[in-house]
């Protein structure tokens, strides 16, 4: 009868101890830029499976996903397309810690269209045949704003502005791109890459040396460390793994030299 007790005793203390350690885990929101959409998929999977944490994820332009912030959203962790709108926030108090460049993001030009090629110079987009040209808003998207810096390097923007349309973010101006409605657009190469858009269509890399490096950063948000830092920082640090930067390779971003990078650790709040 005394074993039995201890056991009963022994389980109910294990449990004890154990209740805490499940209370803390809990799930992160995280809000990612669209162009890192699809690579975010493969990204949420792996963590996922890692840690047990669910990852919620919003997607939006860089600049929309700010100004959420800056009202109040409550995000742990934010992925941007640049390094611009992270530096916002933690020069306003919103983020724990300097950002951090995860990956560099690269810029096509695609059509699914029949007919239409690209050349070098990209002439084509002043034939007859080409009415509209989708890109993201640059105003909130840093892959348009390296669209028109594209655009302007090949000496064309005068001849096509009035081509021009915009979405909000890379999201819209995919649609845009694949339901026809432009016959052409500049979108992220992580989206050609990705599963659900691979082989459709044509597309080609521009240039790096057309438009300012896309340095994409990534910075744990003062609500993150405050509420789930445990969670938000497992994450961040699961982002600039090896496995993570493996996936994102795979959708075309370049991986940036680390030992350049400047660690978030630094951190404000301590």
């Amino acid at each position: 009868m005394k074993i039995k007790l201890f056991i009963v005793s022994l389980f109910i203390i294990i449990s004890i101890v154990d209740l805490p350690v499940l209370a803390q885990r809990s799930d992160i929101t995280v809000a990612v830029a669209a162009n890192v959409q699809y690579a975010m998929k493969d990204l949420k999977a792996k963590f996922e499976k890692e840690t047990g944490i669910k990852t919620n994820v919003i997607i939006g332009s860089s600049g929309q996903l700010t100004a959420q912030i800056q009202q109040g959203a409550p995000y742990d962790v934010f992925i941007s397309a640049d390094m611009k709108y992270p530096k916002v926030l933690y020069n306003n108090g919103k983020a724990a810690g300097f950002p951090k460049v995860y990956a560099y993001g690269s810029l096509v030009i695609w059509t699914l269209k029949k007919g239409i090629s690209f050349g070098d110079d990209y002439r084509e987009l002043l034939k007859d045949n080409i009415h509209k040209i989708a890109l993201a808003n640059p105003r909130t998207a840093p892959y348009g704003v390296a669209t028109i810096e594209a655009i302007k390097y090949f000496k064309i923007y005068s001849q096509i502005a009035d081509k021009l349309v915009y979405g909000e973010s890379i999201s819209p101006t995919n649609q845009y791109i694949v339901t026809k409605a432009a016959d052409v657009g500049f979108t992220a190469k992580s989206v050609v890459l990705s599963p659900v858009m691979l082989g459709k269509g044509t597309w080609k890399e521009i240039p790096p040396e057309a438009y300012q490096p896309i340095k994409q950063g990534c910075v744990i948000l003062s609500y993150g460390f405050n509420h789930h830092r445990k969670e938000a920082q497992l994450f961040y640090k699961f982002l600039f793994s090896g496995e993570a930067m493996k996936i994102l390779e795979n959708y075309g971003y370049k991986i940036p030299d680390v030992t350049k990078n400047r660690d978030l650790g630094e951190n404000r709040n301590k």
